[in-house]
């Protein structure tokens, strides 16, 4: 497989994962712009930055203690079925990680809807304060799949403002990895991929009073 071609489903699929990314306050769209490594077999490592839009709702203040929720609501996307004449297979293995706020403490995750994303349902893990949203796939080329809604229910602590941002901050550190497989005239490719948000923004600010 060509470098070049692989730098490209690289993109197209890191695209289709970011959905889930915690993004604008108040049911507003914002970009999200995400440098992307691809670990590429034969080529090597293949960089690409990507930019998704994603909507989200969150209160712009709370009280003291209170609960509160950031509800993430993904839009359908579709897998390409060829890059480059080289053929998709799946798309596979996704994490995508969130700091849980300062100020705040994580209660709970409600998944609601999806489809196209495999056998197995995504769930939601919290371990160290880093919220992990993950699930198997696969997903296969050329298919149209939406990612759950997600709605994140947090206690507020008792001052200050709540931001929400994405974690990682390096290839070493992502905050989003996946697989890409893709079948060349050396036999199929995997590809783990790693991602972090560059520059990573707040996406959304709650303050508590």
């Amino acid at each position: 497989m060509k470098a070049p071609h692989f730098y490209r489903l690289a993109a197209l699929t890191a695209v289709a994962a970011l959905p889930l990314a915690l993004a604008a306050p108040a049911s507003a769209a914002t970009a999200i712009t995400f440098d992307c490594q691809a670990d590429a077999p034969v080529v090597g490592p293949q960089q690409v930055s990507l930019t998704q839009n994603a909507d989200v709702t969150a209160p712009a203040t709370v009280a003291p203690g209170g609960a509160f929720d950031v509800v993430i609501d993904p839009a359908p996307n579709t897998v390409p079925s060829d890059v480059g004449g080289n053929k998709v297979k799946n798309i596979n293995t996704f994490a995508l990680k969130f700091p849980v706020p300062a100020n705040s403490t994580y209660v709970s995750a409600d998944l609601a809807g999806g489809s196209g994303l495999g056998d197995t349902a995504p769930t939601i893990s919290v371990a160290d304060g880093v919220a992990t949203l993950s699930f198997p796939g696969p997903i296969a080329g050329g298919s149209t799949f939406e990612l759950p809604t997600v709605t994140a229910h947090l206690k507020a602590g008792d001052s200050g403002k709540i931001e929400t941002k994405l974690s990682g901050t390096s290839y070493d550190d992502p905050g989003l990895t996946f697989k890409a497989v893709a079948g060349s005239i050396i036999g199929d490719v995997t590809a783990p991929t790693a991602c972090f948000p560059n520059p990573s923004p707040v996406f959304t600010t709650t303050t508590i009073g």
